[in-house]
């Protein structure tokens, strides 16, 4: 199976973040939250795909928590930017003797990028709960990094 089979028998399309996305479950059961628009569905799941053309999920925040599983290809390398300033970097993958691990959680409030760093194609699941809305998504913009991590712009600056 290659990158092509999967965007076609997962029916995945490209994703603003990079990469190819498809949402696969969307809970009918709404939470009421804090947020604009407050309720938002108890969970989302989707696939994730990052190939060798659109290897890099550019770095944004989230206000929900995120799980990410790792499914088929090769490892992603995620960078996590904590509210605290710590970077942190963890391959998803299966190779745990390697120390790679097979799920990742991201709390809601972390920064997150993350790359393929090498082969076809990387295939994961992510599951968002609260559920996934666009509204408690921000993209990472650079006057915003440099200003309040200058230490880390070198480093961050290929995601943004």
């Amino acid at each position: 199976m290659n990158k092509q089979d999967l965007i076609q028998q997962l029916s995945l399309v490209e994703h603003i973040e990079g990469g190819y996305f498809a949402e696969i479950y969307r809970s009918t059961e709404n939470v009421t939250t804090e947020r604009e628009g407050n309720d938002r569905a108890i969970l989302t799941s989707i696939y994730y795909l990052l190939t060798e053309d659109r290897p890099i999920d550019r770095l944004h925040r989230n206000q929900s928590d995120i799980i990410h599983y790792f499914h088929l290809g090769s490892p992603i390398t995620y960078l996590i930017l904590h509210p605290d300033g710590q970077l942190e970097r963890v391959k998803l993958g299966i190779n745990l003797l390697n120390g790679e691990v097979p799920q990742l959680l991201v709390s809601g409030g972390c920064w997150k990028a993350a790359v393929l760093e090498a082969g076809e194609f990387g295939l994961l699941g992510e599951a968002v709960a609260p559920g996934f809305d666009y509204r408690d998504m921000e993209i990472a913009q650079e006057d915003y990094f440099r200003e309040n991590f200058p230490d880390l712009w070198d480093e961050l600056a290929p995601y943004i």
